[in-house]
């Protein structure tokens, strides 16, 4: 006798890309204040984008992740989340990053190398920018752990690229996400590109969202440009989360429409017809139209707003600017909570050299 057990991956879409609905929207669509501000928050980091751009051209910031085709995602990530949850970044989460309550002078510090910009203020409990390729997603189910074994009613949100699901470190925290019924919600934002690598070649798995379910977790789809599927499907994990039902996985498809980094020229393997399509199904553009359909946004608001979030960018930058560099010892200040002995002779010279004395 054979048993057959089935599972299934639903995917969800609410607007088109002209912002016309396809069919009865999620009740999210009706707080107005809740969706006005994530389309404040999507332009001012396509704002924070083309400036922190211009910066590492011109010298005064490093190397930069664009978040363009990002926005809408990390929007809702920040918008859905408890102060009191942990966000789990990695690279490119600096729409999510500005409604946690990080600054722009700390993003711009810690693109520009000064480690003081992950120092957060107001999240000092969120973990700070992940480089490294999925090793955030361990550190997402320890903090959920963590919660799970004080008892507290708090929740994770740990993002991962398409091109991190292929990591084991993103498999096996699946599955400890499962075994043990953590509250953390793991949101990979497909973006098609996994620097050159394409989607089609990363994965023989038809979705990404499907490698949930061996670990025993429900994975859903959404159109990553679509600002009520994501803002649904992250609200129903968190409150999953939240009710102790344990973890899910959101594949969020949108699409990389900058290059990888500032280090790279996608124009070397992707043609601009590919590029032009996926402008045409821009997230923040969607949203402007939707609110313009409805009567909720007007030309004289969007061009303040246009005018405000430049004026709010360009304060910051001067901030930024501004602040006197840390001494070149900052590069061993903030690997250890005590300074190994085989390191401190090392420090001595640095700092010898720093004050002009003999290295």
């Amino acid at each position: 006798m054979k048993e057959l057990h089935e599972f299934h991956v639903d995917s969800t879409r609410y607007l088109d890309e002209d912002g016309r609905p396809l069919g009865a929207l999620p009740s999210q669509s009706g707080n107005t204040d809740r969706v006005l501000a994530a389309y404040r928050n999507m332009v001012l980091a396509r704002t924070l984008d083309s400036k922190a751009i211009a910066l590492q051209r011109t010298g005064k910031c490093g190397t930069y992740p664009s978040v363009l085709g990002h926005e809408v995602i990390g929007t809702v990530i920040g918008q859905s989340m408890a102060k009191t949850d942990v966000f789990v970044p990695y690279y490119r989460d600096q729409a999510a990053h500005l409604l946690r309550g990080v600054s722009l002078k700390e993003l711009l510090l810690y693109w520009g190398g000064d480690e003081r910009g992950s120092a957060w203020q107001n999240c000092p409990e969120d973990l700070p920018i992940a480089v490294p390729i999925a090793t955030q997603c361990g550190h997402a189910v320890g903090v959920a752990s963590a919660f799970r074994i004080r008892g507290e009613d708090r929740a994770v949100v740990c993002c991962i690229g398409d091109g991190g699901t292929s990591k084991g470190d993103f498999m096996e925290s699946l599955n400890l996400a499962g075994a043990w019924h953590l509250p953390v919600v793991f949101v990979v934002i497909n973006n098609q590109w996994a620097i050159s690598t394409p989607r089609s070649l990363q994965s023989g798995a038809e979705t990404i969202a499907q490698k949930a379910i061996g670990a025993g977790l429900p994975g859903h789809i959404v159109d990553g440009n679509d600002y009520f599927a994501c803002t649904e499907a992250l609200d129903n994990a968190l409150k999953r989360a939240h009710d102790g039902k344990g973890a899910t996985v959101i594949e969020a498809v949108t699409y990389r429409l900058g290059d990888h980094t500032t280090a790279d020229d996608a124009t070397r393997y992707r043609s601009a017809d590919e590029l032009k399509q996926a402008w045409e199904k821009d997230g923040v553009k969607r949203l402007q139209s939707w609110l313009f359909n409805n009567e909720l946004w007007s030309p004289e608001q969007e061009k303040a707003l246009q005018a405000d979030a430049k004026k709010t960018i360009d304060k910051a930058v001067d901030a930024y600017l501004a602040t006197e560099a840390e001494p070149p010892t900052a590069m061993l200040d903030y690997l250890f909570e005590t300074l190994p002995g085989a390191l401190q002779g090392q420090r001595e010279q640095i700092a010898n050299k720093y004050r002009g004395g003999p290295a």
